[in-house]
């Protein structure tokens, strides 16, 4: 009866063996790094990282295109505030007289420098104030406001 329990002792501590073998060819096969999961986790771990620094830089030119855009919208309304005063300051201006008969050059040449003469010698405060008080319009190139 010793015999029996010994050989059935080293059956299963071989066949123990064997499943052992079988196992540990099946997990080096799983965590290959080339085709297993284990690969397929360095992989994704490589994407993730790839996207962590395109996000953070998608965040960066966001916020620099958002400071364009705070700038030039603060400039549009400031613009629009002055075009508001000018179109509201057209209705004080009086309208022109037609022109005079081209027959007559002489006689408009003297009523423009009288006009002129009697224009300049008011107060100088006047002249002034009339002063524009720097440019209006400014083209901006497109090309330099994006964010590279």
């Amino acid at each position: 009866m010793d015999i029996i329990a010994d050989i059935l002792l080293a059956a299963g501590a071989l066949g123990a063996g064997f499943y052992c073998l079988v196992l540990s060819r099946r997990l080096k096969r799983f965590n290959d790094l080339e085709k297993g999961v284990g690969g397929a986790v360095a992989v994704l771990s490589s994407q993730v990282d790839d996207l962590n620094k395109s996000l953070k830089s998608a965040q960066q030119v966001s916020d620099g295109s958002s400071k364009a855009l705070q700038q030039l919208t603060g400039r549009a309304e400031s613009v629009a505030q002055r075009l508001e005063l000018m179109m509201a300051s057209m209705h004080d201006i009086p309208e022109a007289r037609p022109a005079a008969p081209a027959a007559e050059p002489a006689a408009e040449d003297e009523e423009m420098a009288a006009a002129y003469e009697a224009e300049s010698q008011p107060a100088e405060e006047s002249q002034e104030e009339a002063k524009p008080s720097g440019l209006m319009f400014v083209r901006h190139n497109r090309s330099q406001n994006r964010v590279a």
